[in-house]
């Protein structure tokens, strides 16, 4: 009985920080996804990480961190599977409508979940997680197909997100958000050489900062200082509920910023796809802590 006994905005705050975070993630991927044009995918990715790198390190400062060698070990496949995770999803991005590309990429966290569970409830949400990417496939004749390779990158982000769940768990056990900011200088290294190999010095134009910063800013900082708040403040099974709205978000964020229009059947695989999600998040009996994409 003694959550009766909690305010109610005590729990209101940080849930409205969650809805921030992801709508400052999809709104950040909309910025990104028009600046493609002149920097390519890789400069764009190398541009957003790099600036986030920076920021975050001057927030956490990780330099007083004195990790052990399995602890460094740790932090690096943590900042290459978050490195992998923004690589293929900006590939997909680049191909598929922003709210499909996340539905496909939000399979990674659901599988997670899952893989967790045995129970008989649990192969109802696979099943409506199939169902909805069986709907997103381009199969028979549909009006507007999704691209084969933009497909394929969004289910390679979602193997990568899996894997920044497996890490990201293991790295926020130890010094948190200096970890994290760690983590975002791997991915950082990671990412880099792929972007000054497409557009060189172009990278560091005066031109580009500012949507570089806005990119760094919307896609990392801001979700994740947020995300930080959040998490010691949300239930994890709430949280894993929440995060269901996100392919949701995207989908919305695309529409309104990039006018992305869906057919019926792709929102309403969408939604299976979010119904999965929530439904696993809801009735799981050991929670998972599904981490916002960084």
């Amino acid at each position: 009985m003694g959550s009766s006994s909690c305010k109610p905005y005590s729990i209101a705050l940080p849930i409205g920080a969650l809805l921030v975070a992801m709508v400052s993630f999809q709104v950040g991927a909309t910025v990104a996804k028009q600046l493609f044009a002149t920097l390519g995918v890789p400069g764009t990715l190398a541009a957003r990480v790099g600036l986030a790198s920076l920021m975050l390190c001057i927030v956490w400062r990780p330099w007083r961190m004195r990790p052990t060698p399995p602890q460094v070990r740790t932090i690096v496949l943590y900042g290459l599977a978050m490195g992998g995770m923004n690589f293929f999803f900006y590939l997909s991005l680049s191909r598929i409508p922003l709210g499909t590309a996340v539905a496909f990429e939000f399979t990674g966290p659901l599988a997670v979940a899952i893989v967790s569970s045995r129970r008989p409830t649990d192969f109802l949400w696979v099943a409506l997680a199939l169902l909805g990417l069986a709907a997103l496939l381009p199969l028979g004749h549909v009006a507007k197909p999704l691209a084969p390779a933009g497909i394929a990158f969004a289910l390679a982000a979602a193997v990568c997100w899996a894997m920044y769940i497996v890490f990201g768990q293991k790295a926020g056990n130890l010094h948190g958000g200096q970890t994290t900011a760690l983590g975002t200088v791997v991915g950082a290294i990671f990412i880099l050489p792929f972007g000054l190999a497409q557009v060189g010095p172009a990278l560091f134009a005066p031109a580009i900062l500012p949507a570089a910063c806005a990119i760094a800013v919307l896609s990392s900082a801001l979700p994740y200082t947020l995300e930080m708040y959040a998490l010691p403040r949300v239930p994890t099974r709430s949280f894993g509920v929440l995060m269901s709205l996100d392919p949701a978000v995207a989908a919305l964020s695309g529409l309104i910023f990039l006018n992305e229009r869906l057919s019926a059947l792709q929102w309403a695989a969408i939604v299976c796809i979010m119904l999965a999600s929530a439904g696993s998040a809801a009735t799981s009996r050991r929670a998972s802590l599904l981490p916002l994409p960084d």
